[in-house]
């Protein structure tokens, strides 16, 4: 019984990871009609950026993530959408796609060849140590990673659902045409989408690369599982991707420990078939008809 607790909780903790990284699929998604294929490179930079302030600046893991932030900002937020996503947005998703796709590739062989090809270590924002509950054996880490995306994702529906601005954000995601009749900003409200994903990107690196190591492919792994958590939740369900990510965490330690190890990595790509084949519009997602 301890050991499947200990499972399920470093799997909830794996698991709040990738959705965080989901919900940006969502965020995008809903607010912009962009579906982002290189999503788990924008979780790889935002690792390096850090590695490079604290080596260069010297400066303490916590205020390397901030400047990282304040970066991911305005490359993987406001340039990405103003370079990208507003020009090719208009011809329709698949040469958006195609840009995605590219930008992914672009992206690690940049972080390749200008900084090092090589794995990293990269420092925990937890302290070491396990702390025994029930019997199971549960790291400090893995607790640290549970409370702050906990906090996150609340932060982020508390600031969606209870102010004006997330009111905002929210009706454009429903209908943009509506939303312009009603005076909204709509490509203000966009843009704060496209920060809020820079934002969550730079949480998830800093919660998942101690693990992952920095390594310039490592978003190969965590964009995949992303995707897969978004649809496996809803693609158009914040709460979808909550729940996708935390299934696939949870599954994947149990089939490990359970069965091999080698089956890990192949639970994400499992459980999202059957759930496309039995339900397409995902768990918690509803059928919705869209022009784009």
């Amino acid at each position: 019984m301890g050991d499947l607790l200990q499972l399920i909780v470093s799997g909830t903790a794996t698991g709040a990871i990738y959705a965080l990284a989901a919900l940006g699929f969502t965020l995008l998604w809903q607010a912009a009609g962009t579906i982002n294929f290189a999503q788990g490179e924008f979780v790889m930079v935002p690792a390096f950026l850090m590695l490079f302030f604290m080596a260069i600046l010297g400066v303490p893991l916590w205020a390397a993530f901030l400047l990282a932030c304040v970066v991911a900002m305005l490359l993987l937020g406001v340039a990405f959408k103003y370079a990208i996503v507003n020009p090719l947005i208009r011809h329709g998703v698949i040469p958006l796609v195609i840009a995605t796709l590219g930008l992914s590739l672009g992206l690690k062989q940049l972080v390749k060849a200008g900084y090092s090809a090589e794995a990293h270590p990269f420092p925990s924002a937890f302290p070491l140590g396990q702390l025994s509950i029930a019997g199971a054996a549960v790291s400090y880490a893995d607790i640290g990673t549970l409370l702050l995306a906990g906090l996150i994702v609340i932060g982020l529906q508390t600031f969606l659902n209870r102010t004006v601005t997330g009111r905002a954000m929210q009706a454009v995601a429903q209908n943009t045409d509506a939303a312009k009749v009603l005076g909204i900003d709509v490509n203000r409200m966009v843009l704060y989408t496209f920060l809020i994903n820079a934002v969550l990107a730079c949480v998830a690196a800093l919660l998942v690369t101690p693990t992952y190591l920095a390594k310039f492919d490592m978003g190969d792994s965590i964009g995949l599982k992303a995707f897969f958590a978004a649809i496996i939740g809803g693609f158009n369900q914040t709460r979808g991707a909550l729940l996708g990510g935390v299934l696939i965490g949870i599954l994947e330690n149990v089939v490990g420990f359970y069965f091999s190890p080698a089956y890990k990595e192949g639970v994400a790509l499992m459980l999202f078939l059957v759930v496309i084949l039995v339900r397409p519009e995902g768990l918690l997602g509803k059928v919705e008809e869209r022009k784009v």
